[in-house]
Formats: C-alpha cells, structure tokens, sequence
C-alpha cells in the first residue's frame, strides 16, 4: 500500500472540516490565548546532587561494591585490560575535589520514616499499584542495602522528595484536612522517569490582574521552593547530614561533567543501572515504565551512532578518521523547563460536541500554528534561556559536536551551519580552521602551541539533546492530518532514528483535547532561566503572545498550510536559524526564492540582508537582524493583540536584549559562572573542563541561592496577601506557628536560616505549611 495515501486522504478532511468551522466562526469571536484565556502548568527537569565523602555516598559505595567494578580490577590484574582502566575509575571514585556527587541516590534508616510515609513507600514498591493484590516489584533487592552495619533504605533524591513531603503532611503539627488533601495530591506532582525528578507545577496558574508569564514565575518560583525545602527537611529530619550524605536540589542543564566521563568508561546497560530512575511514582507500573526508559536511552544512543553516516553523506567526513560516539549517551540527562499552555476558549469548543472544533479540526490548526511558532523560536534561545558550555579544542570533532542536529536538519543546512561554526569557533591557525586529528596527546599539543581554544556554545543543550525531528518526503509531522505523527515515527524507525514506541520530539508540541484534557501547545525549548520571575516570566509571556498571534493568522485564514509547505528542506530551513541561535553562529541563509511565504514575510523586515557569494540563489541574513525583524512584524500584525496583553514595553525590552543594550540570560548567566574564577577570568582564558566546573559550581551555589530567595521572596508576598484577606485555613495555620505575628513576618525572620541551611525540622515543617496553605488557595482560587 502507498504509504502516502493515508495521510493525503486524512489531511484532505481535516482541511474541509477546518474551512466549514472557519466560515461557522465569525471573526473575532474566537480568541484563544488573548487575555484570561490562558492558563500555564509548567513540568520542571531539575538537577539532584548528594554532597559527602565517597565512603559515605550511595554512588561511589555503589560502584565499588558493583560486579562491574569487581571484573574490571579481575581482568586488568590477569592483563586482558590496561591498568589504565581501573586507575580511571579510581580517579572518580577517590579523587573528586569538590565531594559532589551528582544523581547519586541516598540510604537513609526506614525507621524516620512516619507510618503513614512508611505506607506510601510500601504501595509505590507494588508491582501494580492499581492492584493490591500483585505483589511486590521484581527489582525490590536494589531499593535496600545494609550500610555501616544497619539494615537501610536506598532509594533516588527524586523519590526522597516524595517521601519528605509524605512525613510532613504526617507531622504531628496537623494540617487542617482539605490543605492536607491537597498536600497528598501534590505527592503524585513529585515524579522522575529520565535520570533527574521531574516536578509538574503545583497550580495552574490563570491570566487576569497579572500577565500569564508573571504568574508562571511566581508557580515556579514557588514550586522550587518548596522542593528546596523538602529537600533541606530530608537532611535534617532522615538525619541525611548526620550520616554524611547532604542532598542538592537546583536548576542546571547540562549532563555533569563527571557523569559524562564515567559514562565514558562503562558499558550502556551500567550507566542505566546507576542513573535511569526506577520510576517508583507516577505510574502504576513502575517496571515497565522504567523498561520504556531504557528504550529511550538504548535508541538515542544508537540514534547518534547513526548520524555518522549522515555527516558523511553530507560531506562533513570526508575520510574515516572519526572519533566514535559512546555506545551510552547521556543526552537524557539534560534538563529544561517545558510549559504548556491552554486556552479555555478552544478547550470548550472541543468539548462541546455541537461545535465544529472536533479533533480533526484541532490537529489541522494546532498544527499550523506550531509551524508559525518556529518561525519565532530564535527570540527566546539566548534572551530569555540559555545553557553555557565550552568546547576544547580536541573535542571539536564533527561526529561529537554536532550532537543530533544530523537528525534534525537536512544536509545543505547542516554543512552550512558546521562551515559558519567552524569560522565562529577559536580553532583558526593562518586563516584556515582546523579540527583535531584524533589522539588526545597531538591535538593537546597543536592546541597548546597554535593557541587553538575550541569554543563557547551559548546554548549547548539544544545541541546535545534530539529535541525535534526532522519529517521525511513521505511522512510530514506538521500537516494538519491526524495520524501523520505516528507514520513519520514508524518510517524513522525503519531507519533507525527513533522508536514508534517513543513520544514524538517537537520544539513546539501540540496538546490536544482528547490526550491532555484541554487543548494548547508545549514549548519544550528553554534551558535555564537566570531569573524565575523576569526572564521567564517574560518568556512566558512571549510564548503566549506569540501563540495568540499565531492562532490569530490561522483563524483569519492570512496564513494556510500551503503557504509553509510540508517538506524536509523547508522545515530545515526555518529550524536552521533556532540551532545557529543555539550554537552562536551570527549568520544563517536562506533561498531568495524560498517556497515558505511565511519566511518571505518575514524577511520584507529584514533591514539589511545581502546576496550569499558562496552559495547562488541564496540570502545571507544576519541571526540578529532576523530577530529584529520578528520583533518588528509582531509590531506590525499583533497590534490591538499587544496591548491586550501588555506586551509593548516587553518587546521594547527585548529589543534592547537582542541589541546588547540590556543584559541578556545568556551574558548573566556567564558572569555569574566567571565570578567563581579568581579576577573573574574571561570563558577563554581557562579551559573548557574548569570552565564547564565552574558554571557547575555557580548553578548549585550561588544560582540556587538565588533562585531560592526568590520563593521566599513569592511566598512572603502570597502571605501578605492571604494575611489581609484573613482567610480562614490560612490563619489555622499560621495561629499554630506563629500566633503573636502574621506569616509575612515569620517567613521573613527565617529566611536567612534556610538561605544558609540552618534551618532545624520545626522551621522547614512550619514553612513547608505555610507553602501548602498557599498553594491549596491557588489551585481553589484559579
């Protein structure tokens, strides 16, 4: 059967039932995300380390005690491995300076554990927690271990989180019963199903007196506090500290340093077994859950294995001189931020089966509107989110760098973006770019002696990461038929890219009514905010505008299907400018005659462009100037929309970001890593793996410290609040903390407790209170 047929016949419905439902819709009297339309819920991919000497942590104890530790000392001592093997893993495991552990898990004594809490762990080990009666997990034996002598519980930082939240709502100072309730809900919020805990934002926060973006600052400002505080009750309360084990909880987005070299050394199916989660909550089937997240590592891994042969049909290898990615790959490992965003609006015409919004009609305009978007992606990627990370220069190896953009972009574009990245990168000698040979002692010494410093990639994560795939001539995601996700997964895993079995991977995914429950979009693109409430805040609220606008051209039909069309080098071409963001390159180009007339739309603002002298047919766009000109035509098209959404002095905002004329993400965030450098040396000036060290060492100290300031900074200001309106649960519980004073005045005295982690059990209980009182008024009150 043409493989072809499918999709035509079901995009050709899906365009009728589109136009009968515009021409039912009179113009205007939709207006998905426009003013208190939207609402946001946001899932956070946060960074856990366990601090302590290696004789006390999980993950060294874990890999000395190992099989796998054991066979290599057996076989390099009988010489069929170089003892150069077993000296490397003993530098991680004795010679680590900073006595941080990243991923490690922890073993604490079951005994302070409450009984309810005790309950919970004893439900989330049941084979089938939707039936009492399967049994216990096959794999239990790896959740307890005896350690000094004492039979102990072992068990993943994203899992303690739960378990610290579970003793709380257990405390003997109790809750009254519906924030309780509430508390008991957010159990199934605190998840992990990659390596890091994933956290699903506590409320949904809607649009009305404040922008959609500054509530969402405010949730997540909110939600890492309280996992701040969960994790600083955990140390003291399970007596974590006592035992010399002091966990971490905080935002960074690369895969650590460390971590990556001892994936360097062991086989993939070890590194699952140390850093893939068991997925012991938020499914009912933890195995097979956990299962489906070894598929996931096992097909990346293979994935960047596959993109070799794609860099050489490229031209970008032009021998067989290649340094092999690692059979693992620790791309999982990465963390971002994703937030979806929901329109009551479209959410009630899917719901409502009289209307003419039905699935069909959902998915051809959802996917239109994500094809918009990605036109306007290049705003955030160094403005608003950015994920620092030098390269030296014998790392500068195509097959390495180029990460999974061989996946995501077609071959004209990727030579284009590895040429301009190569004449970007410090690796010119007499005007010509070199690359490194391949062994380490000749490229250290060419790099030494010709002064060859690699590079600095503002954005390393979305290089490191698959974080969109590429459609194919036959198999288009973004068509508008239903079903079209599902071929183009089958077709890439004949071709070994992905597995059908996997989600799809989009910069911009659809969340449609029937799945999700409410109908919006996911932007999967953001790495790591410098600020919760400014620079998301205002990411947020550009997101929303854009989608708003974005929706607006698809309503009024200005902007079809046909206009940006389904094919590989047109969908390369847009996302070609999003990863030379990524990457740092100032210069993209785009054919004159380009079939995209969104593109062509766009780039009437271009202020200055001018004809490529190496590539006929070709414009050659500064990445800054497009920018502009997206501010520009958002200007132009969003009129009544902007001030409808107070977006004006934003966009003023970002003009001056783009033009460095206002500090971006991206440059406060590489001051904040060159302050733990003595004289505050330049990202050039040390070499990659200190510098890599160093923003490692500011996301966990001074950037965690000021991402928990402002929490404290939100819940003061949410007490306040609840303080004037005297709500009734709310002064229950502040009556029992602290009843001379009100719960403004209570946070602000502890504050410098918790900022330094002094803070004893009584006072992060208290607060953790406090927290859950706020957020039950949240969730009742949006």
């Amino acid at each position: 059967m043409n493989r072809n047929r499918l999709p035509l016949r079901a995009a050709q419905k899906s365009e009728i039932d589109t136009i009968r439902f515009l021409r039912n819709t009179r113009s205007g009297e939709v207006q998905p995300f426009v003013g208190s339309d939207s609402s946001a819920g946001m899932e956070y991919e946060l960074q856990v380390a366990v601090a302590g000497q290696h004789p006390y942590v999980d993950l060294p104890i874990a890999i000395r005690e190992s099989t796998f530790y054991r066979n290599i000392v057996k076989r390099a001592a009988r010489g069929d491995l170089t003892p150069n093997c077993v000296e490397v893993l003993d530098l991680f495991l004795y010679e680590n300076p900073t006595d941080v552990w990243e991923n490690s898990w922890v073993r604490l004594n079951p005994e302070n554990l409450s009984s309810w809490t005790k309950s919970v762990l004893e439900h989330d080990f049941l084979a089938d927690k939707g039936d009492p009666q399967s049994g216990q997990r096959q794999d239990l034996y790896r959740f307890h271990c005896t350690h000094q002598h004492q039979r102990m519980l072992r068990i993943p930082v994203s899992y303690l989180l739960k378990l610290s939240l579970a003793n709380v709502l257990s405390s003997a100072n109790r809750l009254p019963e519906p924030v309780a309730t509430t508390g008991k809900r957010l159990l199934s919020h605190l998840v992990s199903d990659n390596t890091s805990p994933e956290v699903l934002s506590f409320s949904i926060p809607r649009a009305g007196t404040k922008t959609i973006g500054r509530l969402a600052g405010e949730e997540t400002a909110r939600t890492l506090l309280v996992c701040q505080l969960l994790v600083q009750y955990a140390n003291k309360a399970f007596n974590l500290e006592r035992s010399g084990q002091k966990c971490l909880i905080y935002f960074a987005p690369h895969a650590p340093s460390r971590q990556k070299k001892l994936n360097d050394i062991g086989p993939d199916g070890y590194y699952r077994h140390l850093f893939m989660s068991p997925c012991l909550s938020g499914w009912d089937k933890g195995e097979e859950k956990h299962a489906y997240m070894g598929l996931c590592h096992k097909t990346l891994s293979r994935s960047q294995l596959n993109t070799i042969s794609k860099l050489k049909d490229a031209g970008i290898l032009t021998n067989n001189l290649i340094t092999l990615p690692n059979t693992s790959n620790t791309c999982l490992a990465n963390n971002g931020t994703h937030v979806s965003l929901g329109s009551r609006a479209l959410s009630a015409l899917a719901a409502d089966e009289r209307s003419d919004f039905n699935a069909d009609v959902e998915k051809h305009c959802g996917d239109l509107v994500i094809k918009i978007v990605e036109h306007f992606l290049p705003l955030f990627v160094g403005t608003y989110s950015a994920a620092p990370y030098r390269i030296d220069f014998r790392d500068f190896h195509p097959e390495s760098v180029l990460g999974f953009l061989p996946h995501e972009l077609d071959y004209t574009h990727l030579r284009m973006i590895w040429r301009r990245w190569k004449r970007k990168a410090k690796i010119g000698f007499l005007g010509r770019s070199m690359t490194p040979f391949g062994p380490r002692w000749l490229d250290t010494l060419l790099a030494t002696t010709l002064r060859l410093k690699g590079d600095l990639v503002p954005d390393f994560r979305l290089i490191d990461y698959l974080v969109t795939l590429l459609s194919t001539e036959s198999s288009p995601a973004l068509n508008g038929a239903v079903g079209n996700q599902e071929q183009l997964k089958e077709e890439l895993m004949d071709m070994g890219i992905f597995d059908s079995r996997m989600s799809i991977y989009l910069l911009y995914r659809q969340r449609l009514f029937d799945v999700s429950g409410y109908s919006g979009f996911e932007g999967r693109s953001y790495s790591l905010f410098h600020s919760l409430l400014e620079d998301m805040g205002e990411a947020v609220d550009l997101q929303n505008c854009i989608t708003a606008l974005a929706y607006q051209y698809v309503l009024r039909e200005q902007v079809t299907h046909r206009d940006i069309p389904d094919i590989p080098s047109v969908e390369s071409e847009r996302r070609q400018i999003f990863f030379a963001s990524a990457v740092g390159i100032p210069t993209f180009y785009v054919r004159s005659n380009t079939g995209n007339r969104m593109m062509q739309k766009i780039l009437t603002h271009v202020q200055s462009s001018r004809r490529s002298n190496r590539y006929r047919g070709y414009l050659r766009v500064k990445v800054d100037d497009y920018r502009l000109a997206l501010l520009s035509l958002l200007q132009e098209d969003g009129g009544e929309l902007l001030h409808t959404l107070k977006m004006t002095d934003q966009l003023s905002g970002l003009n001056q970001r783009i033009t460095n004329r206002a500090p971006t993400a991206l440059s406060k965030i590489i001051s904040g890593i060159r302050s733990q450098f003595p004289q505050r040396r330049e990202p050039f000036r040390v070499s990659a793996e200190t510098f890599n060290s160093g923003a490692e060492q500011y996301f966990r100290g001074n950037l965690r410290i000021s991402h928990l300031k402002e929490g404290l900074n939100v819940l003061i200001d949410d007490c306040a609040t609840l303080d004037r309106k005297q709500e009734k649960l709310f002064s229950q519980v502040i009556g029992k903390i602290s009843p001379q004073g009100g719960a403004g005045k209570y946070v602000t005295e502890k504050a410098e407790e918790v900022i330094s982690e002094r803070a004893d059990v009584d006072t992060l209980q208290n607060l953790l209170h406090l927290c859950l009182t706020v957020i039950h008024n949240q969730q009742h009150s949006n």
